[in-house]
């Protein structure tokens, strides 16, 4: 009789952040709090805890450190978000696409402080955040359309819009939300009670149909 190991077998440690991401982090963590402008390239670097000059030499610019920063977001919004793996059934794929954004959320904080303080903000940031979640948007669009799920006289471009407007637009709205909910939004339970909201509104709608005389 073969007997097991006499210690569990532990998953080997996450390898260290090499000085590249640790630059690249600290630089989310301050553009997610204080914005892109008010972010200087010395709070970056004692946030990492390097010295400027070593944030320099991997990023010649403030410019090539917020396009890091913004194709690392758009990264994981991406992997998060796109429509690999999402189920044939519309409203399974409805129901997923919510529990996939409320996922990202909790595992990603900062990215979603991040994307909404870009989108604030306007300029070449919050554009280059917005194209890149309304090509998210409209790989879901075009999931959910080869399926045959959509409504034949449903607007192509306001398809991919108003989703967005309503999932993202949250984050962008966070301070007043979080003053009405009298609570933060990105705890569990509030974050449940929105994705159901909104996946029902996209789903229903919020108004009956009116009683055929």
């Amino acid at each position: 009789m073969e007997l097991g190991p006499l210690f569990p077998h532990n998953p080997p440690p996450a390898p260290e952040p090499s000085n590249e991401e640790r630059i690249r982090d600290a630089a989310l963590r301050s553009f997610a709090s204080h914005g892109v402008v008010a972010t200087s390239m010395r709070m970056v670097a004692d946030d990492a805890s390097v010295s400027i000059g070593l944030v320099q030499h991997y990023f010649k610019t403030k410019a090539c450190l917020v396009n890091t920063v913004d194709q690392y977001v758009l990264h994981v919004i991406s992997e998060a978000l796109g429509p690999a793996g999402m189920p044939n059934a519309p409203a399974d794929a409805l129901e997923e696409a919510g529990k996939r954004m409320t996922q990202l959320t909790t595992d990603h904080p900062l990215v979603i402080s991040y994307l909404g303080r870009a989108l604030c903000e306007g300029g070449e940031v919050g554009s280059v955040v917005f194209d890149g979640l309304v090509a998210i948007s409209t790989a879901q669009r075009d999931h959910f359309r080869e399926q045959g799920s959509l409504r034949a006289d449903l607007d192509p471009l306001w398809a991919v819009l108003n989703p967005l407007i309503l999932r993202v637009g949250a984050f962008v709205l966070r301070p007043h939300i979080e003053r009405h909910l009298g609570e933060p939004f990105f705890t569990a339970t509030q974050l449940q009670r929105w994705d159901d909201s909104v996946t029902k509104a996209l789903r229903e709608g919020q108004f009956r149909q009116p009683e055929q005389a």
